[in-house]
């Protein structure tokens, strides 16, 4: 018997995540969407993954690309986090960035970047699972922003 899909994600409501902001480049254009289903996979070699929604822009790009940025957001990025999950176009407006070794943008202020390339992606129900090797990374000291119960959370001080 399967579960009731809102029952579901109630239960997984409550599991707090960081948000992220994952972005590509593929041609000339760059693309980036927010991402809170991310995680660490291993240590050696260090792999990370991040889950896409088939329906997504980027579902089309990330399988014809080498490499993707993760940006790892911090509690004043709310912003951030609902542009890239909201806006069709101009994400990048406005918004200070550099461009990795690997071409992917990098956005400036985030609490952490990850410049991966893409290892694997495997089929997984409505989304694709996206395998990336870590081959840069840099954090600051910052607090991160969360993602609970269908709302932005931060830690308490």
């Amino acid at each position: 018997m399967a579960i009731d899909p809102d029952e579901f994600r109630a239960v997984l409501g409550r599991f707090a995540s960081g948000v992220t902001v994952l972005t590509a480049r593929h041609g000339d254009a760059d693309h980036g969407m927010t991402v809170s289903a991310f995680c660490s996979v291993s240590l050696e070699p260090p792999l990370v993954l991040a889950c896409v929604d088939k329906a997504a822009e980027m579902a089309a790009v990330l399988p014809q690309v080498t490499h993707f940025g993760v940006n790892i957001l911090a509690e004043g990025q709310e912003a951030w986090s609902r542009r890239f999950s909201e806006l069709p176009a101009g994400r990048f407006d406005g918004i200070g960035y550099t461009r990795s070794e690997s071409g992917v943008l990098l956005l400036d202020d985030a609490l952490a970047h990850l410049e991966c390339r893409r290892v694997a992606s495997h089929d997984a129900g409505d989304h694709v699972i996206h395998v990336g090797e870590v081959e840069r990374a840099r954090c600051e000291q910052d607090r991160p922003l969360l993602y609970y119960r269908g709302g932005y959370a931060q830690l308490e001080r």
